[in-house]
């Protein structure tokens, strides 16, 4: 590296899409493939891949992506706020209508690219199973806990040079690769295409494919959209229906990059078409067979929606302690199951301002439990939470098996003991298995960063961030980021990833605590 340049992990760099010299060497934005009044092509990947696929996702929709996050409003905001980065007098591309037909959206940040979205950092773990069966309970078990992590790792406050009202990156990431036509939005009436499709292809889950007993239909979609001739093939061919409704879920998306080479012959010892769909199917969990030409690679698992922390401490805590509770969930057979669309909801949740500790999330109240509750059993929270429950999927008793919790009681559990907690969950597995104390020491202090980020003790990154730009003495408290700003920052965050918070050093409030 340049002697000017830092290795650095934040979810995006803050002033991305501004109109300084925030990229070396310069190039221009509005180039070919992105259409962006912001950033250049030469931003993405050269690979061809790269462009080709936000050439296609901006054909096949029909326009540019839209990417709208409200602005956090301070006390200089200006009010209505109207992203002042805007260019409405543009015209190097049809695109660039966009903004002139009501793209970018008053009281919001306005961005138009792929690389918005797909050019932020994430802290992803992989698990390999041991067969398929366990893969898919993988798959269903986690798929709860993807918001509680969103929410626990949010880092994302900045956006193209502002402050805004929201923590995380999971959305702008959903809206930067949505590829669906008016008519799958919802805002024409259907005619050239086959289904109102609910969700970007790239969102939270929307289906469970274990053969669980405990899995019962009312916690699946009633809105799922599926290609019915794909599921009637794949269950013809020997598939089960949940993973036939899985796939045929997927496959209601247009692939968006093909290689020519690929359509010149068909290799069944290879996965490539199927790949091509699944790898663009991004949700927050995914459900990875194993490559036919690759006999040492197994059945996977991949957990997605946690944001990239600032130090290597914290992503190895969070990496650490997803894996510690996959092993709870199979040493103790545990049960997160809650209806699919409330895990959407909380995904919703999980972007709010300070979501880990002013929000509550839906949760499975007994991980433990086998059978339905007795109705004598209810609570008056549980019969607030089932006030709100969709008719589409709700049943009796299906209310009294999940309520709203805090992060807090959902990882350290509830002060009446109603509900253990993940880290005692974890801690319960550990005692069970041979650790030796030198290990046990270590994870302990891995186990108490998460412990003190849910109860708010410790800082979550977008914290420390909103708090480092209010503290700035250049801040204006009108929302603005600006490039000294934003340098100090990324010179803080790397003094961060050297100090760690020790002595009261930099980051402490995320990191060490008083």
């Amino acid at each position: 590296m340049a002697p000017n340049e830092v290795p650095i992990t934040l979810t995006t760099f803050p002033r991305l899409g501004t109109k300084d010299d925030y990229i070396q060497p310069y190039y221009p934005p509005s180039g070919p493939a992105l259409r962006s009044q912001f950033v250049p092509d030469e931003i993405a990947n050269p690979h061809i891949r790269f462009p080709t696929l936000a050439a296609n996702i901006r054909s096949r929709r029909g326009r540019k992506v839209e990417l709208n996050v409200p602005v956090f409003v301070d006390k200089n905001t200006p009010v209505p706020f109207k992203d002042p980065t805007v260019n409405y007098d543009l015209h190097n591309w049809p695109e660039d209508d966009d903004v002139r037909n009501g793209a970018a959206k008053e009281g919001h940040v306005y961005m138009d690219a792929m690389a918005f979205g797909m050019g932020s950092c994430c802290l992803q773990i992989t698990f390999q199973a041991k067969n398929i069966t366990e893969g898919r309970k993988l798959y269903d078990q986690l798929s709860p806990l993807g918001p509680i992590l969103l929410a626990l790792t949010a880092a994302t406050p900045i956006y193209k040079g502002f402050l805004v009202d929201t923590d995380v990156r999971w959305n702008q990431i959903g809206n930067s690769v949505d590829d669906r036509t008016r008519e799958e939005l919802g805002e024409l009436p259907l005619k050239n295409d086959r289904w109102r499709i609910p969700k970007s292809r790239y969102a939270s889950n929307s289906t469970y494919i274990s053969q669980d007993p405990r899995l019962r239909k009312e916690y699946l979609d009633p809105e799922l959209i599926v290609d019915e001739d794909i599921k009637k093939r794949l269950i013809e061919g020997g598939m089960d229906d949940l993973l036939a409704t899985h796939f045929a879920h997927l496959f209601i998306r247009d692939p968006l990059v093909i290689f020519a080479e690929d359509l010149d012959e068909l290799d069944l010892n290879k996965a490539d078409h199927f790949e091509n769909l699944q790898s663009t199917n991004w949700q927050h969990m995914r459900f990875k067979p194993p490559p036919p030409d690759k006999a040492d690679i197994g059945w996977r698992v991949e957990f997605r929606s946690m944001e990239i922390q600032m130090t290597d401490f914290e992503n190895a805590a969070f990496s650490i302690f997803i894996v510690l509770v996959t092993r709870a969930i199979l040493s103790f057979d545990l049960n997160f199951y809650i209806p699919i669309q409330r895990t959407t909801e909380n995904m919703e949740t999980a972007h709010a301002r300070n979501a880990v500790l002013d929000r509550k999330f839906y949760f499975r109240k007994d991980p433990f439990s086998r059978r339905v509750p007795r109705p004598s059993h209810r609570s008056t929270s549980a019969s607030e939470a089932s006030s709100a429950t969709s008719s589409a999927y709700n049943t009796p008793l299906l209310d009294l098996e999940y309520d709203l919790m805090t992060i807090d009681e959902i990882v350290n559990g509830s002060a009446d003991g109603s509900f253990p907690g993940l880290i005692p969950l974890v801690e319960s597995y550990l005692n069970s298995v041979n650790v030796d104390v030198e290990t046990r020491c270590s994870l302990a202090t891995y186990l108490d960063l998460i412990k003190k980020r849910a109860n708010g003790t410790l800082w979550t990154g977008a914290r420390w961030i909103r708090e480092f730009v209010a503290s700035h003495p250049s801040y204006k408290q009108d929302s603005v980021v600006s490039e000294e700003i934003c340098y100090d920052l990324v010179n803080a965050v790397e003094e961060m990833t050297i100090k760690e918070g020790r002595d009261g050093s930099v980051g402490w409030q995320l990191l060490r605590g008083k």
